[in-house]
């Protein structure tokens, strides 16, 4: 069976384990050596803080370590998340 990722991923809703909405997703990065996706790329909902988030343009990138469901919506651990942004 063949999934489309861009389909499937398209405008899905990214939540903090605290059950705040991040954004939606609008894209993801892959390292093309591995194949692995290293990031994912954020539209902010309107009111987040993305001081705490590296930035590109208008978006937010979180790293895809950070994140622990991918369901209805993308949950990411919020610990997980700030503790990269640190580094």
């Amino acid at each position: 069976m063949k999934y489309h990722a861009k389909r499937l991923l398209d405008n899905k809703k990214i939540m903090l384990t605290d059950a705040k909405e991040l954004g939606t997703l609008e894209d993801i990065y892959i390292n093309a050596k591995t194949g692995n996706i290293t990031d994912l790329v954020i539209c902010p909902s309107e009111g987040v803080d993305t001081s705490k988030y590296r930035k590109e343009e208008d978006n937010i990138l979180v790293p895809f370590s950070a994140v622990s469901a991918v369901k209805d919506y993308i949950i990411v651990d919020k610990d997980k998340a700030k503790a990269m942004m640190m580094r």
